[in-house]
């Protein structure tokens, strides 16, 4: 008799807790249901690719899943004929990657800027990242008028005498076309002593594109690591990113380890995704 009124009790127990289960999970589905798409995306910066030809770099995107591409001159260099950059957007078509910008591209003339808006032109891509001299924004602000297609000045943190950190760039850029912008490295900006999440959403709107990076400290000496295991609160960058829509590319530059990169590169892009679907 207890042996059928233990089984009995546990079979009831049983059928709740299945019933709390699947309430559990239906909660989930309709809470990931309801959740609306993040205005930004993932890409990933070229140069994490740098000691990788395209094809490799490619592969190692549709490993990852990531679809968006910042071109480095060493897969498309400046010179190339219409031809040879046709065959570069048939290889990203046929892995399903799409290059969306061109840079960094350090413009210390003027000749030189004339050449970058030029290689973007043939390339067929709207946004430069690039860093150009104080004395030849005047120049570049023209350039972006001539041709319609922005310009994101880099920051690289405190050994950059030129553009150390977000408000460096803001301060000189804020009273020109606002094609001109910022390409927001959130680890140098970090380490030259800045709050990254606080400076995303005080220049949110002259923000074009972004390195997502984490950083082992908040001084020169700092390093990049995997997403997740730096000082940077990702979870909080996230939040920030979401309250001011930010609408651009999210690209990962990962400088560690960079001859054999891909399991800090797949770590990071993972702890970036799981952090995008919890918080």
């Amino acid at each position: 008799m207890n042996n059928r009124r233990d089984f009995v009790k546990k079979g009831i127990a049983g059928v709740f807790a299945g019933s709390m289960f699947s309430l559990s999970e239906n909660s989930e589905a309709k809470t990931l249901k309801e959740k609306k798409e993040d205005t930004f995306k993932l890409g990933i910066a070229g140069y994490s690719f740098l000691h990788f030809k395209l094809d490799e770099a490619l592969a190692m995107m549709k490993k990852l899943n990531v679809q968006y591409l910042c071109i480095k001159d060493f897969h498309l260099p400046y010179k190339s004929t219409a031809e040879e950059i046709a065959t570069f957007h048939e290889k990203l078509k046929q892995a399903n990657v799409t290059g969306y910008a061109v840079g960094p591209i350090y413009v210390k003339t003027t000749q030189e800027i004339d050449n970058a808006f030029d290689y973007a032109k043939r390339v067929g891509v709207k946004l430069i990242i690039g860093i150009p001299n104080h004395e030849d924004l005047p120049y570049l602000e023209k350039k972006v008028k001539e041709h319609d297609i922005r310009f994101a000045i880099h920051n690289h943190g405190p050994e950059d005498k030129l553009y150390p950190n977000a408000a460096s760039i803001y301060n000189l850029i804020k009273d020109l076309d606002p094609r001109v912008g910022i390409c927001f490295d959130m680890g140098h900006d970090t380490r030259d002593g800045r709050d990254a999440a606080a400076d995303l959403g005080k220049y949110h709107k002259r923000i074009f594109d972004m390195h997502l990076k984490n950083v082992t400290a908040a001084k020169k000496e700092g390093s990049t690591c995997e997403l997740g295991r730096g000082i940077i609160d990702i979870p909080a960058y996230v939040k920030m990113l979401r309250k001011v829509k930010y609408s651009g590319s999210c690209s990962l530059e990962y400088e560690k380890d960079m001859k054999d990169p891909l399991a800090g590169i797949a770590e990071s892009v993972g702890y970036f995704r799981g952090v995008c679907s919890v918080v």
